[in-house]
């Protein structure tokens, strides 16, 4: 389970950062900034908390709406990046998702001296000193908040696209190359949401 020892290295606030939605064929990349203001927060946030990939859609919902609670309070800073398909296709997803993950910092309240990224790479000119930590986001608190912050909102933002593209299961799959978005593909080609330099997507392409 994650804890505080990462966050307790540094004297100055640490912002935890993590993504979602790197293997999606469809939709943006997004990274999640979390810092803990204090250690005030909800007993049941910080007693749940952990990576979102092992929790339930429930939970992870869950622990979302009290991370936005905590912050309307003032006890956390969220920040959301994002990096579109399109942008994707321009840099790479790697190069995209360290995009998105400057774009998260940036869009924080508060700016720390201090990021955690989950991962084994620190995007380069990263606006502040960074240390990347392998499976984060069942280490570090702040990462695992991250990771749940990245993850709903994205899932949410892809349930808004699949009203507007209703032929691709985006509100089941995220985007991920599952049977149901294989066979929109087969009958509607693609749409404008989908990465056009992944090789699945070529190949319809052709």
């Amino acid at each position: 389970m994650p804890d505080f020892a990462f966050e307790d290295k540094y004297a100055d606030l640490v912002v935890g950062i993590d993504e979602a939605g790197r293997g999606p064929w469809a939709g943006p990349v997004i990274a999640g900034a979390v810092v803990f203001l204090n250690r005030n927060e909800n007993k049941e946030l910080l007693l749940n908390l952990n990576d979102s990939k092992k929790l339930s859609a429930k939970k992870r919902d869950k622990l979302y709406s009290l991370l936005k609670e905590e912050q309307a309070k003032g006890n956390i800073s969220i920040g959301i990046g994002e990096a579109t398909s399109q942008e994707i296709d321009d840099l790479n997803i790697l190069q995209a998702t360290f995009l998105a993950m400057k774009r998260a910092y940036q869009n924080l309240d508060v700016k720390p001296k201090h990021a955690l990224i989950d991962g084994n790479q620190i995007p380069k000119n990263f606006p502040c000193s960074a240390q990347c930590i392998v499976k984060g986001d069942a280490l570090s608190m702040s990462i695992s908040a991250a990771s749940i912050v990245a993850k709903v909102y994205r899932d949410n933002l892809m349930q808004n696209l699949a009203e507007e593209y209703p032929f691709y299961g985006f509100e089941k799959n995220a985007g991920y190359g599952t049977k149901l978005h294989i066979d929109g593909l087969k009958k509607c080609g693609i749409c404008p949401e989908h990465r056009k330099s992944y090789k699945p997507i070529q190949n319809f392409l052709k």
